[in-house]
């Protein structure tokens, strides 16, 4: 059985790729709404904030683009997701290379 593991984990990260250059559009960052008058919640808006190259940013969103940054940022999300298990997959997958060299 472990000498099947290497094998899936390959697989794995072939998927992993596959799955990446399926993503178009992207985004980082959080969605909120905003209000102009807070206090009796009037004038609602929405800004995306984020974090790039250690400065913090924030752009307004149009209501009509809100679909499109949602799907955008849910892009990112799973872009992220993806290469941390690719990460991780890479990780174990040296671990069981250098464990069959170390082997008399």
């Amino acid at each position: 059985m472990p000498n099947r593991r290497p094998q899936q984990i390959a697989r794995r990260i072939e998927q992993i790729k596959a799955q990446l250059c399926a993503i178009d559009a992207m985004r980082p960052g959080s969605l909120t709404r905003q209000y102009k008058d807070p206090t009796h919640q009037r004038g609602a808006y929405y800004q995306l904030s984020y974090t790039r190259e250690m400065k913090s940013r924030t752009d307004y969103v149009p209501r009509h683009c809100l679909r499109e940054v949602r799907r955008q940022t849910g892009n990112y999300k799973r872009f992220k997701a993806l290469i941390s298990e690719w990460v991780a997959l890479s990780i174990e997958q040296s671990r069981l290379a250098l464990q069959r060299l170390h082997k008399p």
